[in-house]
């Protein structure tokens, strides 16, 4: 390999290394801390809860403390998830199904962080409301989208539950909470033996390539779909600028309410600039996290899968927000 080559692969690696430390050491605690909640018997005691998600949709109690998890940390929720998955407790299907399902509570932990405190003062309460709530609606369709399908395509068979600690046989075994403790680890050592290594190498890919292209070129088909759906013309920069950073999307828009945009156009915009942003933050963002949890394979299906949904659903909003 080119010097010039191993000096910006040496690079990749310095940028990517802090990023991937935290979200290893993050998804190394949840993975451990959901086991050890497993062999503790936890998950049965708060069981009545999750029950609400996932006895409509045939989905063990399990996945329901990850799909809560993820309201408190996305990361986490998800490091639940893939642990059912890699262990074999759930199949692809399930697993498909409980990553729909998790979509409202993943956009539930940004409404306290990012769209009340940053978005809504930006874009104002009437414009900043509409616009937080149809997201919402949104990712609570998806989510119901989720259950049903769980409902219709699940069953036992879907799920293996030898695979999974069993509180009541270390009861039997009459196992001390030291011991618990291990076989928890144990239980999740395995999990981080392939999902830290994977998180480096396709971190690293991602920024070599960010580096090497272009992502913003993609941000030229706003211009088709805000005639399509009759926005006005400054539509395209305020598309072009939130494909790359939200908030400066919400402020370009900003100034421009009342004058050039009614607050239904306003937050028309704003959700096509999350069909087009899709592009460019399922490259910087989706793929370098779902593939470092999931592995190419699987997580390319979650990825088509969730944003399939979401540009479905965000559409059918457009086109009913202008035609009232």
């Amino acid at each position: 390999m080119p010097v010039d080559s191993v000096s910006v692969v040496a690079d990749a690696l310095i940028e990517v290394a802090p990023r991937v430390a935290r979200i290893a050491a993050l998804v190394s605690v949840s993975v451990y801390l959901a086991n050890v909640a497993v062999a503790f018997g936890l998950v049965e005691k708060i069981a009545g809860l999750s029950r609400l998600l996932t006895g409509p949709a045939n989905l063990p109690n399990e996945v329901g403390t990850a799909i809560l998890t993820t309201t408190a940390s996305t990361t986490a929720g998800y490091s639940m998830l893939a642990d059912l998955w890699e262990s074999d407790y759930l199949d692809d299907r399930a697993t498909l199904i409980a990553v729909v399902i998790n979509t409202f509570f993943g956009f539930a932990q940004h409404v306290f962080t990012y769209y009340i405190p940053v978005l809504i003062p930006i874009l104002g309460l009437e414009v900043g409301i509409l616009y937080v709530s149809l997201r919402a609606l949104i990712a609570l369709a998806i989510t119901l989208v989720g259950i049903l399908a769980g409902a219709l395509l699940l069953s036992e068979a879907n799920f293996d539950e030898a695979v999974q600690l069993d509180p009541d046989a270390l009861d039997d075994e009459e196992q001390t909470p030291k011991e618990r403790l291990v076989a928890a680890w144990d239980r999740t050592r395995p999990t981080l033996r392939r999902l830290v290594p994977r998180l480096v190498v396709v971190y690293t890919l991602v920024t070599l390539l960010v580096g090497w292209y272009d992502l913003t070129a993609i941000t030229g088909s706003a211009d088709p779909l805000v005639a399509l759906v009759g926005l006005p013309a400054a539509a395209v920069p305020v598309i072009a600028v939130y494909t790359l950073d939200t908030t400066s999307g919400a402020a370009t828009i900003a100034p421009l309410l009342g004058e050039v945009f009614t607050p239904r156009q306003a937050v028309a915009t704003l959700l096509l600039g999350g069909i087009i942003s899709f592009a460019v933050s399922t490259f910087k963002r989706s793929i370098p996290f779902q593939y470092g949890i999931w592995g190419p394979e699987f997580g390319t299906k979650v990825i088509v899968v969730n944003t399939a949904l979401k540009i479905v659903f965000i559409s059918l909003t457009v086109v009913a927000l202008l035609a009232i």
